[in-house]
């Protein structure tokens, strides 16, 4: 399968090196998204030296405030593919989470990305061609008591994208969610050495991690990036162009459901 993006510009938020990549291989103009300028540029260099032929562009912001936003629609002001991946996650005791926790994970997780929704969707919906993905997780289903304010904002993402799916019903433009089971980056690294010994390897730590805490996960190893990147590039594409309003699942089988 040949997916071709040549000629669209690609908005990445809280951008990873490996959505972006895939994108980049697809063809599009990939707009870098962070929240600061340095680390932008410096993403963008990385992903030049890695990626043969891409083209990025640099759209600094911070896009959990309006003022952020803006300086990113004046980087990119019309996109036709928003992959909104921001987000944060963390573990914390349930009676322990604040309200001001509650707040700053709703801020992140749900309304960062329901701005950039609002932002890039008339123009597509104009241009009758568009594609939005919101990265969600395994905890928006399976709700991990150790972070229930980071499931209960993904749950929220799901409900969002299917609501504005159906604002852009019949125009052209898709929007899906991406229930990304447990993935193996930096900040999941630091994560998993709460939960187990510390002093253990890397490929131990992680054995440890999924045999205790995701048991239920089907592929019993961590997600890599690119396997998430694979699944967005493709619902960025015309093969995908009957699917939408879906929660599509790359979880490695974590979620214990026949149905999305």
């Amino acid at each position: 399968m040949q997916i071709d993006l040549s000629g669209k510009t690609a908005l990445v938020t809280g951008s990873t090196q490996a959505i972006a990549a895939g994108r980049a291989r697809a063809g599009p103009r990939v707009a870098v998204n962070g929240r600061r300028q340095e680390s932008v540029e410096a993403a963008i260099q990385k992903l030049e030296e890695d990626t043969e032929g891409g083209s990025f562009v640099s759209a600094p912001g911070d896009i959990t405030t309006e003022d952020g936003a803006r300086q990113v629609t004046g980087a990119v002001p019309d996109a036709d593919v928003l992959v909104n991946n921001l987000g944060i996650f963390g573990t914390t005791p349930p009676l322990e989470i604040s309200d001001d926790e509650w707040r700053r994970y709703f801020e992140v997780n749900v309304l960062a990305a329901v701005r950039m929704i609002r932002t890039y969707l008339p123009g597509m919906k104009d241009r009758s061609w568009g594609r939005i993905m919101n990265v969600a997780s395994d905890s928006a289903v399976v709700i991990p008591a150790e972070m229930i304010h980071y499931g209960t904002s993904k749950t929220a993402l799901l409900a969002v994208t299917r609501g504005f799916a159906k604002d852009a019903a019949g125009t052209g433009v898709t929007v899906n969610s991406l229930i990304a089971g447990p993935t193996h980056t930096g900040g999941v690294e630091d994560f998993v050495y709460e939960l187990v010994d510390p002093e253990l390897p890397w490929d131990e730590a992680q054995r440890e991690f999924m045999a205790k805490h995701r048991p239920q996960s089907l592929l019993q190893r961590l997600i890599e990036p690119e396997e998430i990147a694979n699944m967005a590039v493709y619902l960025s594409s015309s093969f995908a162009s009957a699917t939408t309003g879906g929660a599509v699942r790359v979880d490695g089988g974590y979620v214990d459901s026949i149905l999305p």
